[in-house]
């Protein structure tokens, strides 16, 4: 066991020395790999900032209801209560015209507008928040029928589009993150091979002495992990650069739409999942190579 243990110890400590013995060469796989895997990293970085940027309270929709210009009060109070009936509605809240047109002359660009007005031309209205946005369409719809009602809008639509584009792009950054785990895997395979190669010679002696597949396979396995390992570690670090030159012009775009922070920087489990993502695949394409390559010397 313990000498399993020690040529564990000397194939990751020779891994190591080659890669230092070739700093040109480990430089520019790191880099390769550094920047495959920080595209799909940034990416994900990217859309998890962007999902942020919902409202909190835009997980559970709202609906507007506005009433004819001459509802009256028993109008209003009959339509609370026949909305809070209506299914899949959590509460109601509602809000006088004299209200919505305080509210709007407290906006930038429009106070003198509001308050130059001879009338109040808004409709009282209620806001209506529903349990979830399958509920959504359906109530709209029978909000709309109610008698004295002139129109119920759904407020949360942007918010449903918006998800449905995130969780597509999602889909797209996995697909995109697979295709380039792949071509990881082949120029490691291709890397190994050609260090294969150069070695056939040493490989057929220790073959000879009696050295078994896995002794030589590996290693080979602990070059390919620990040169992964380091290509996913310049992927972090490309995407801690990037967050620092783009993260001013997120947090301002943040804050166009109510939110206060910018992009999300990649915490120590995403870090460490990274490295352990580059090393397994750079441990499978030494893996592919060595196992072809030992086939082929049969």
């Amino acid at each position: 066991m313990s000498g399993w243990l020690r040529h564990h110890a000397q194939s990751f400590a020779a891994a190591l020395a080659r890669i230092a013995g070739e700093p040109l060469g480990a430089a520019l796989n790191t880099l390769v790999i550094g920047v495959a895997l920080a595209l799909p990293l940034a990416a994900f970085t990217a859309l998890t900032s962007l999902g942020a940027l919902v409202p909190a309270g835009s997980a559970e929709p709202e609906m507007s209801v506005f009433l004819d210009l001459d509802a009256t009060r028993a109008d209003v109070e009959r339509l609370r209560a026949e909305l809070a009936g209506l299914p899949g509605i959590r509460n109601v809240r509602f809000v006088p015209k004299d209200e919505a047109l305080a509210e709007i002359a407290k906006t930038e660009g429009l106070g003198e507008v509001a308050t130059s007005l001879k009338r109040n031309p808004l409709p009282d209205a209620f806001v209506v928040r529903l349990a979830s946005p399958a509920a959504a369409e359906h109530a709209a719809e029978r909000a709309g029928r109610l008698q004295k009602v002139a129109r119920a809008q759904l407020d949360a639509a942007w918010v449903k589009r918006l998800q449905a584009l995130l969780a597509l792009a999602r889909a797209a950054i996995v697909v995109v993150g697979a295709l380039l785990a792949v071509g990881l895997v082949a120029a490691t395979f291709n890397t190994i091979r050609l260090q294969l190669a150069t070695r056939r010679e040493e490989i057929e002696v220790s073959r000879l002495v009696g050295a078994t597949e896995a002794w030589i396979r590996r290693r080979f396995l602990y070059f390919g992990a620990v040169q992964g390992a380091l290509g996913a570690v310049a992927a972090a670090a490309l995407d801690g650069a990037a967050g620092l030159f783009l993260g001013p012009l997120a947090a301002e775009l943040s804050g166009l739409y109510g939110g206060q922070g910018g992009l999300t920087g990649l915490d120590a489990p995403t870090v460490a999942g990274v490295v352990a993502l580059g090393a397994g695949l750079g441990w499978t394409g030494a893996f592919l190579s060595v196992s072809r390559h030992l086939h082929t010397l049969r």
